[in-house]
């Protein structure tokens, strides 16, 4: 089979990168060009330079806060990667447009997978199947849209969320030559040898517990811990001031703790009044146990080592994973865990798999 090929453009001006990326993908029979770009380059122009660079290809993709490539880790670029069409015995995308407003998007996409496959979702085979979601990372939809999934299909779909440079602005999806917001891509593909999904955090947990007893889930905000004002119950458990907790409110993650090595991070992004609100989603009622930090390289290393010989890699990294990368200057580092596996990914405003989460990464690992 046809290796997958890789490909990263930092040129300032829209069209000289595509042609750069189209350079570097030459001479591959693909069926998909994925792509991650900085939401430096103009969002409509680049859907349709690219579509219009790899005509009778897919092109899919989405705007990012920093694109991953085997061995480099920037900002303002773009990465992609061809896939052969050897790679894939099937390739659907669905686009899912209004995502805040349309409550039946997922079995709607689901539909015109069924009429493609000739069967339907709920009895693919999840060994057989693989999918990907990419989602607009300011939607708050992430949680809607996982639940369908999981509901309609036993199909894994790992994924993440848009992003944009931490502007918090707009995020932006992708699909053969038009810009899509308010919406999420679905692609449903059956791997020509099999495929893996890694789920790889670098934390372990405490002592330390907080259980959600009054949330705003429509704003993903905690407005009470354990019946006391959400900052005074946080800063309390981790023997802090709330002053103190203002400050170093990121570095304590939460996690839905099934057991040690298996946890779903809620990570707070602010604090509104007494109130804390998070990156995503917190339930009423669920205990939630406080997290430290272990060094990210080594433990997604060990957790990569772990999964045999592969083909190619798509890596959604939370982008919180990606600033702690940078702060500790291990963004290289970490680019060079894949070896010589062709590897792109970028940092997301959360990710996919089995529901929505933050401070992890979620891969596609093609075999």
């Amino acid at each position: 089979m046809e290796n997958f090929k890789i490909a990263q453009s930092d040129m300032n001006d829209t069209a000289e990168a595509v042609k750069n990326i189209r350079e570097q993908l030459s001479d591959i029979d693909a069926c998909m060009v994925l792509y991650f770009a900085s939401p430096s380059y103009p969002v409509a122009i680049i859907s349709k330079e690219m579509a219009d660079a790899f005509p009778g290809i897919h092109t899919v993709g989405c705007t990012a806060s920093g694109e991953m490539i085997t061995g480099k880790m920037g900002q303002d670029s773009i990465v992609a990667m061809a896939w052969p069409k050897a790679s894939l015995k099937f390739l659907k995308i669905e686009v899912l447009e209004d995502i805040q407003n349309n409550m039946n998007v997922v079995a709607k996409a689901f539909q015109s997978f069924e009429e493609s496959l000739g069967k339907p979702m709920s009895q693919l085979d999840p060994a057989q199947y693989a999918g990907m979601i990419m989602i607009d990372g300011l939607s708050g939809c992430e949680e809607k849209l996982n639940d369908q999934l999981g509901n309609l299909t036993n199909v894994p779909f790992v994924g993440g969320s848009a992003s944009d440079n931490f502007i918090f602005q707009n995020t932006w999806l992708f699909v053969d030559g038009k810009a899509y917001t308010n919406a999420a891509i679905l692609l449903l593909m059956e791997p020509a040898n099999g495929y893996a999904i890694l789920k790889t955090q670098s934390f372990t947990t405490t002592s330390k517990k907080l259980t959600p007893t009054q949330v705003d889930e429509k704003r993903r905000m905690v407005i009470r811990f354990d019946g006391k004002p959400a900052t005074e119950a946080f800063a309390g458990v981790l023997g802090i001031s709330v002053d103190e907790l203002k400050n170093t409110l990121v570095e304590y993650p939460l996690g839905l703790v099934f057991d040690e090595h298996n946890f779903f991070v809620r990570s707070p992004m602010k604090i509104e009044g007494t109130s804390i609100i998070f990156y995503c989603s917190v339930k009423e009622g669920l205990e939630l146990t406080v997290l430290r930090s272990d060094d990210i390289v080594t433990a997604t290393r060990t957790d990569l080592q772990k999964c045999g010989k592969l083909q190619a890699i798509v890596d959604f990294n939370c982008c919180l994973r990606t600033s702690e990368l940078s702060r500790n200057n291990q963004l290289k580092e970490y680019s060079e865990i894949f070896g010589i596996v062709p590897a792109i990914g970028f940092a997301t405003y959360g990710e996919s798999y089995i529901g929505h989460i933050n401070q992890t990464s979620t891969m596609l690992l093609i075999k």
